[in-house]
């Protein structure tokens, strides 16, 4: 009831004329309060669900059999190249502090219950600026929830099923000396994993950002084109850093990242042409 009160009531404000500062704010608290339970439930449901969360989904890629690790190693004895099988030694965990793993699993439950659910904070969102767009910006941008939703999950499955177990190999064997031997922290283990997945669905959304930035005149195609090699610099720096000393393993990061720079220039263009035509029809 409070919902249909307060989408009548911004109604109401939007025929009558422009809302106050206090009004918008109201409006806000709202949806951030659903956003807030949203994420507040999923995280119970990820407590509950304990085992899986942490011994099928966190823990998985350290292991051999980790699909990503098994198709690293086909893939290794295909090419006859001993680098690309990461991770067959899993990785020695330990958690240090008496209170550390209670800790760590009301953490990951929270990540979790804010991934799980992202599509409904992303509507929320979507339906606080909805009433400051246009008829016809509305009609173009009405799949924002879908398609921001999809590139999110798909960035942190991305992320999660190839870039985190080539970091796990690489920043896990890495050794300055012999005689250090790598005896991991839980806490850290998984700040590597949820940081490394949550980043990548970041960086999958840069198709919307180029969307809005373009929108409001911040972002040109002319921009990305120009910058387009020092991004594609930056991209390769990044994939080198993550992972394993191969060019195989670094394409396959890059890759990813330079088709979505490259839709995200098209977003941009298009945005930049229609507003181009909607000055000359006025």
């Amino acid at each position: 009831m409070s919902e249909e009160r307060t989408t009548k009531k911004q109604g109401e404000e939007s025929s009558k004329g422009e809302m106050s500062f206090l009004e918008h704010l109201e409006i806000l608290r709202w949806h951030i309060i659903r956003s807030s339970a949203a994420i507040v439930i999923f995280a119970i449901v990820a407590f509950v669900m304990k085992s899986f969360i942490f011994d099928v989904v966190i823990l998985s890629p350290r292991m051999p059999d980790f699909w990503t690790n098994r198709m690293f190693e086909k893939l290794g004895d295909m090419v006859g190249s001993e680098a690309l099988k990461i991770n067959q030694v899993p990785l020695k965990m330990q958690s240090i502090k008496i209170a550390g793993q209670f800790s760590t699993h009301i953490m990951v439950s929270i990540i979790a219950g804010l991934i799980i659910a992202s599509p409904v904070v992303f509507y929320e969102f979507w339906r606080f600026i909805k009433p400051a767009l246009y008829e016809n910006e509305r009609k173009h941008a009405g799949g924002a929830v879908f398609f921001t939703s999809v590139l999110f999950l798909l960035g942190v499955l991305f992320g999660y099923y190839l870039i985190v177990p080539l970091s796990i190999h690489f920043l896990g064997t890495y050794q300055v000396s012999s005689e250090v031997e790598n005896t991991i922290n839980l806490r850290s283990y998984i700040g590597s994993v949820t940081s490394i997945s949550l980043a990548a669905g970041v960086v999958f959304l840069l198709p919307i950002f180029s969307y809005f930035l373009s929108k409001v005149g911040l972002l040109t195609p002319e921009f990305m084109k120009t910058y387009r090699r020092h991004s594609y610099v930056v991209m390769l720096l990044l994939s080198a850093i993550i992972t394993p000393p191969d060019i195989f393993s670094q394409i396959m990061v890059c890759f990813p990242l330079v088709f979505l720079y490259e839709i995200g220039i098209v977003i941009s263009r298009r945005v930049v042409k229609n507003r181009e035509k909607a000055m000359e029809a006025m």
